[in-house]
């Protein structure tokens, strides 16, 4: 025989502090934008191109039948050993890479020291170095990448020493700094203040308890 069961559901700001966190775990499980990197990986791309470093894509197939390219960047998080970020593609010497990216991001100094070592490095090779960037591995951090540099000189001329290592490392400061915005986003957007306002937009309600209810 059915039966008609009663239950009171609260708002967010009606629930105890208990009720409340248990709601917000809720959501950072189930509720969270799994496309939240996103917008990060938008500024990672754009800072590539000023940077004079071109993705590697892969195609990914939709639901509809088609393809799209994704670029290769990959990353894996939070705070676990072997947590980080990488990316796959080709590095060669953009002219004006240093004003641009100050213009882009005027306050991010690791950014601009980043810029100031390719473009230091490449203009004592005179501008001749380039390298192809590929991921390795099960893990997903900047030592995961493989970094092969060479010279495209028309005499035949080899790099001097301490070229490759430079190059290599300023492309795994590169990651290093994704990996940081990456987090940086991550916890911004599920801090309690950023989790409070999407439950509340979203007008969830919730037991006594902080359970979701329906």
């Amino acid at each position: 025989m059915p039966e008609v069961i009663e239950t009171v559901v609260y708002r967010l700001d009606e629930l105890d502090k208990n009720a409340r966190e248990a709601a917000r775990a809720w959501f950072r499980r189930v509720g969270f934008d799994h496309d939240w990197h996103e917008r990060v990986f938008d500024d990672f791309e754009r800072i590539c191109t000023i940077l004079g470093v071109e993705l590697r894509a892969s195609h990914v197939r939709l639901i509809g039948g088609g393809t799209r390219a994704k670029p290769c960047i990959f990353f894996s998080g939070f705070w676990g050993q072997g947590d980080g970020a990488c990316f796959e593609g080709r590095y060669g010497y953009a002219a004006g890479a240093a004003a641009a990216i100050r213009a882009h991001a005027p306050l991010d100094v690791d950014l601009h020291a980043i810029a100031d070592a390719l473009g230091t490095v490449q203009r004592r090779s005179f501008y001749q170095l380039r390298a192809d960037i590929r991921h390795r591995g099960r893990y997903y951090h900047e030592h995961s990448m493989t970094i092969a540099v060479e010279r495209d000189s028309s005499n035949g001329q080899d790099m001097t020493a301490g070229v490759e290592e430079t190059i290599a490392e300023a492309l795994r400061d590169l990651a290093r700094w994704l990996y940081r915005r990456l987090e940086a986003e991550y916890e911004y957007l599920t801090s309690d203040a950023e989790v409070d306002a999407a439950i509340v937009a979203n007008d969830y309600s919730f037991t006594a308890a902080g359970r979701r209810f329906g």
